[in-house]
């Protein structure tokens, strides 16, 4: 049979007709890329809204950001959804929430892919014929694909891309607000910064000293210099004729960074400045009028959709987020958007789950180890002045009650009304006018655990051996027995007499990890359920490592049996990192809290052969740590 060859074919009528029509539909796209609008992220790092005079009347003034909302949007509420880096970022680049798809502890041991059939969305505005660049941040917890970014460096800029008709999607990070710029020495303090240390508002759970006030006064002067460098990079979009074609997002990268923000579900630790400048020929994809500001909530899962959405794309399948601004937004509704979803896990070497929800003007705190205090040793974060001098005051016993909270256990749960209390100091959990508001919350914020699900209630440990692979499909194979553990600890939120007996029986459960969780439980409810304290001693020769950890957590708290062996045998039966750290957690709250109880010593945490140990990870932390060493 005769076949026509490829050059005959290509040559026939039709094709040349069918060629020609390629080339008109293909001119057509391009002129349709053009004249989508671009869109810039300037990130700060480690900065709430707070710091802001824009945001606050105590902030810094900003007059370039300022600027910027006088030509757009100001959001009143935006959220990261987690108080660190690595997570928030993933969180942004992924448009997921972190703990459903497990990327949410913060220098976590292994990175998690991506779920299945869902890419960082820059990937879909490649496809779209966007120029996407990166300079230069990443801090990604997921596997990143190459399709995310023509280039990510310290190089990379819109002004690369190969054609100039091409509409950007640009990231640019600053640095100068990172919490390293406090880990200042007492010899700084002789130079006095450009804000006036007495002109600056101390948060009320902070004693008024003087290296607090140059603290924050220091933290002022980065923020205006932040505030000049956006200054610089809008000058650079005019200078280039792009800044009428482009939607400029300002906004913190979570919050910081004076103690008690980053790292903490606090306002402060969560709430970030946002402000959109709006190019006037798209302002119909605002839907606003610009210098306007909403009060309508808007959080990290969000930012990736709103920005395929002001391309003009779809919103993909398989991401939480919701787009507020673009074509189809309708504005009156993302106005009436009231709710918010936090999540802190790990912060370096220190554990500590916690989760929160806000719905309007309240916000629910569940601290799942509230026994463990938010003070808990983390050596980076006590390299600055200001958190070694406010826990040597603690000690010391010259700090009121609201200044020590920090330094003692936490709530089981926690209840504050923001309009009345913007630093969350007064839980109102306890009191009974609000039990209804109370109940309310604790149901939607355990609805949001169970149907995500939250893999956390596995522990690090276990995702990383048992769900790593894919831990979206991890997760919902295992619905039921995270939802056993979601309830067992909640079994904390009873009374204690109406817990101890579901206690009594999840102790002797035949999952691992139900004990575990029931454990945590115990120790939430400390001496009030001490007659459990024999089965918990029963527990520490379980065969799983962790439990037995918790057993001797409890233990500490109920009784003076001599758990150490049973601690020191525990670290030899680890078997990844995550496990051994999260046994080190243990211990160093342990040392810190029962002191001669429970003399340490590093040397003798040996640990498996089998455990594959990284280089001055935070383990070694940990170990430096309880050693001594600064």
């Amino acid at each position: 049979m005769h076949r026509p060859s490829l050059f005959g074919i290509l040559n026939s009528k039709h094709c040349i007709r069918f060629a020609a029509l390629l080339v008109l539909w293909l001119s057509a796209t391009i002129v349709h890329a053009a004249d989508r609008p671009n869109v810039v992220w300037i990130m700060s790092e480690d900065n709430s809204a707070d710091y802001l005079q824009h945001f606050d009347p105590a902030g810094a003034p900003t007059p370039n950001i300022e600027a910027m909302a006088e030509h757009g949007i100001t959001f009143n509420h935006a959220f990261s959804n987690a108080p660190v880096c690595s997570v928030a970022r993933t969180t942004l680049i992924t448009s997921c929430y972190a703990p459903r798809i497990g990327t949410q502890f913060h220098r976590r041991d292994t990175v998690a892919p991506m779920p299945d059939g869902v890419r960082m969305f820059p990937a879909y505005l490649r496809d779209a014929g966007y120029y996407t660049t990166n300079q230069r941040k990443e801090d990604y917890n997921a596997v990143k694909a190459d399709d995310v970014w023509d280039a990510s460096s310290p190089k990379a800029h819109w002004k690369n891309r190969p054609d100039k008709s091409m509409p950007f999607f640009h990231v640019q990070t600053y640095g100068d607000s990172h919490e390293s710029s406090l880990h200042f020495p007492a010899k700084a303090m002789e130079q006095a910064p450009e804000t006036d240390p007495a002109s600056v508002k101390l948060q009320p759970y902070f004693p008024d000293t003087p290296i607090f006030r140059f603290t924050r006064a220091r933290y002022h002067d980065r923020i205006m210099q932040i505030d000049q460098l956006v200054g610089k990079l809008l000058e650079e979009l005019e200078a280039d004729g792009e800044l009428e074609n482009t939607f400029v997002f300002y906004f913190g990268d979570h919050g910081g960074v004076l103690p008690r923000s980053k790292g903490y579900l606090y306002e402060s630790g969560l709430h970030v400045p946002l402000v959109i400048r709006v190019p006037a020929k798209f302002q119909g994809l605002a839907r606003r009028e610009l210098g306007s500001r909403t009060d309508g909530f808007v959080e990290f899962v969000d930012f990736g959709p709103t920005v395929l959405a002001l391309a003009g794309l779809e919103r993909p399948e398989g991401i939480d987020g919701r787009a507020f601004l673009g074509k189809n937004v309708d504005a009156d509704e993302v106005d009436q958007r009231n709710e918010t979803f936090g999540y802190a896990d790990r912060f370096d070497e220190k554990y500590d789950l916690v989760r929160s929800l806000r719905v309007g003007k309240w916000k629910y705190i569940r601290n799942f180890e509230p026994f463990l205090p938010d003070a808990l040793q983390n050596n980076y974060r006590y390299k600055m002045l200001a958190y070694q001098e406010w826990r040597d005051l603690y000690k010391a016993g010259k700090l009121n009650d609201v200044q020590s909270q920090f330094f003692r256990a936490k709530p089981a749960e926690a209840l504050y009304d923001l309009d009345s209390d913007p630093y969350e100091i007064n839980n109102l959990a306890d009191d009974p006018q609000y039990q209804e508001q109370l109940e309310l919350l604790r149901r939607k914020l355990r609805d949001r655990l169970v149907s995500m699900p939250d893999l956390s209630f596995f522990t690090e440990a276990v995702v990383v051996s048992e769900a790593i692979k894919n831990p979206v499909v991890f997760g919902q194979q295992n619905h039921a027995q995270l939802l056993a553990m979601i309830d067992t600890v909640n079994l904390a939120l009873l009374p204690p007499e109406d817990a101890e007996i579901q206690l009594a029986a999840a102790l002797q459960h035949e999952d691992p990890w139900v004990r575990y969780w029931a454990l945590v439980a115990c120790s939430s409810h400390g001496k009030a359920v001490a007659s459990l304290a024999p089965r918990a001693q029963e527990l520490l020769l379980d065969i799983e490592p962790l439990v037995v950890v918790r057993a001797i957590e409890f233990l500490a708290m109920v009784s003076d049996i001599d758990t150490m062996p049973y601690l020191y045998r525990s670290f030899e039966r680890a078997t990844n990192e995550p496990e051994a750290l999260r046994m080190v957690n243990s211990a160093v709250y342990l040392r810190d809290l029962y002191g001669d109880r429970f003399p340490i010593d590093p040397k003798r945490l040996q640990f498996a052969a089998i455990l594959d140990r990284r280089k001055n990870s935070e383990l070694d932390r940990r170990l430096d740590y309880l050693s001594g060493k600064p």
